[in-house]
């Protein structure tokens, strides 16, 4: 059995794949993500990230997406 390490999208590098594994946030922010998408087992990849604390560009289900970064720290993910 292997186990999944889960991070949040601030932790990663740019072009990195991944899979959303739980959103950690309260019910209207959740609602906000999965209406854009981000719901758990989906896959994403990281475009760009601002530096600092800017925010972070991602590909999900097509669309490319900005999140800030307080908003993209509430997403945990693991590595494909």
């Amino acid at each position: 059995m292997t186990v999944k390490k889960s991070v949040n999208l601030t932790n990663l590098e740019e072009n990195q794949k991944v899979i959303i594994d739980f959103i950690m946030a309260g019910s209207r922010a959740a609602k906000r993500l999965a209406d854009l998408g981000l719901t758990p087992e989906t896959p994403i990849k990281i475009l760009r990230k601002a530096p600092f604390w800017g925010p972070v560009e991602i590909e999900v289900r097509g669309s490319k997406i900005v999140l800030g970064r307080g908003l993209a720290a509430k997403i945990l993910v693991h590595q494909i």
